[in-house]
């Protein structure tokens, strides 16, 4: 546990997974780096670690995932050829990306699991809190679930994690937090956790999704933790030892997220949030709401 609250600035990423879902298209295409609209889905989730105030970036990557890495670096001949058209606008969307954060990068290896991949960025967090962001979830900026996870990490140690709440029969999907309340009605003490249980075993509907905000004692966890569902380190079994003792780590909160949450890892609801979000965007709205509306009335 560390010894003071020190502010949170550093953002660490997994990236390493194969995308096996959405094969073909990641035969040879990170899966995050499938276009959301017409920007990558893991640029939504450096934007929302930066808007929270962590500038410091670390992807945990694996093989073929070079792509990432070239999102974010500098693009010099593409910048010059856009410069001598005068494209002034396509410009900053290209040099955007590279001008976010501090990014750095780490590889995987062997895919072990998430509780791997957090382990792989013990060197780089050091002895720090650190928020950990999940790729296929992407947070709408207008419901800033992570500023509010660090606001409560900062005031009450420990480790915070983000819960939602979810149809009983979908809990299967999920790890389920044993809860109990607090004084803040977004705010619960976490008091067990379980990855991915039979409804009938599941503690509550109120299901773990991908930001956490942990206290470096996770890594010492980590690195005793068996593999466990699928045969691969889980960070829920880490964050459960949390649970059981707060002088290892401090307490466990959760913050109830009621916002808006695309899962892009599943291929319907990767289509939904492409459709969601090209409705409310300014320059595609309205015409591509007068078409959705006009194909939904033609099928019906």
């Amino acid at each position: 546990m560390t010894e003071s609250n020190a502010r949170i600035s550093k953002a660490v990423v997994p990236a390493a997974g194969l995308g096996t879902r959405f094969l073909p298209a990641t035969k040879a295409t990170p899966k995050e780096m499938l276009p959301v609209v017409d920007k990558p889905a893991i640029q939504y989730v450096v934007e929302e670690a930066v808007a929270a105030g962590l500038s410091d970036v670390l992807m945990v990557t694996g093989r073929n995932k070079r792509p990432l890495e070239d999102h974010f670096d500098r693009n010099y001949e593409l910048e010059q050829a856009l410069s001598r058209k005068g494209d002034e606008a396509r410009l900053a969307r290209v040099q955007e990306s590279s001008d976010l954060a501090t990014m750095h990068y780490v590889r995987q290896g062997d895919p072990r699991g998430l509780g791997h991949a957090v382990l792989c960025a013990a060197p780089h967090v050091g002895n720090e809190p650190f928020a950990v962001l999940l790729g296929d979830d992407l947070i709408d900026p207008r419901d800033p679930l992570l500023a509010r996870m660090v606001d409560v990490q900062e005031r009450e140690g420990g480790s915070v994690i983000a819960l939602m709440e979810v149809a009983p029969e979908q809990i299967h999907l999920y790890g389920s937090a044993a809860v109990e309340t607090t004084g803040e009605d977004d705010v619960v003490r976490v008091t067990g956790l379980v990855e991915k249980p039979a409804p009938a075993d599941a503690p509550s509907n109120y299901a773990v999704i991908g930001r956490y905000v942990l206290d470096p004692a996770i890594f010492g966890i980590l690195r005793q933790t068996e593999p466990g569902r699928g045969g691969e380190i889980q960070l829920t079994d880490a964050l459960q030892k949390l649970t059981e003792d707060e002088k290892v780590g401090g307490p466990v909160h959760g913050v109830v997220f009621k916002g808006r949450r695309y899962d892009t890892g599943d291929r319907g609801d990767y289509l939904r949030a492409i459709v969601r979000l090209a409705c409310e965007r300014e320059d595609l709205g309205p015409d591509f709401r007068a078409w959705l509306r006009s194909y939904v009335t033609e099928e019906m």
